[in-house]
């Protein structure tokens, strides 16, 4: 696990994300090389992982270059360039299953909880 994917996994943590996956997606897709994806329970609870991503990453050389469905908080994206965050509510993450979608991806880790 690289830098940025460890800082990723870190701020997801702090707030108790969980099921926290990460997928090496350098061979399928030129959008990017890394998508995290994990899980709140909550609309605040998915707003407070999204900020303590950003505030690990702040001050960085990661910059989010767009970051979508915060108000909703149902599924927020934060785009990083080289990884892209996903963070779910549990049962949007359940609906869209991106893990099943991406399911030839290798996984570069798995963290539940």
């Amino acid at each position: 696990m690289d830098k940025l994917q460890r800082l990723v996994v870190n701020g997801a943590l702090e707030k108790k994300a969980f099921d926290i996956l990460a997928l090496d997606l350098r061979e399928q897709s030129d959008i990017t090389d890394c998508f995290i994806i994990c899980s709140g329970n909550t609309k605040i609870h998915t707003q407070a992982i999204a900020d303590s991503i950003l505030e690990l990453t702040y001050g960085t050389e990661y910059k989010s270059t767009a970051i979508e469905g915060y108000s909703a908080g149902n599924w927020i994206v934060i785009d990083l360039v080289d990884l892209i965050v996903h963070v779910f509510q549990k049962e949007v993450r359940s609906y869209y299953s991106l893990e099943r979608v991406w399911g030839d991806a290798p996984v570069i880790e798995m963290i539940t909880g």
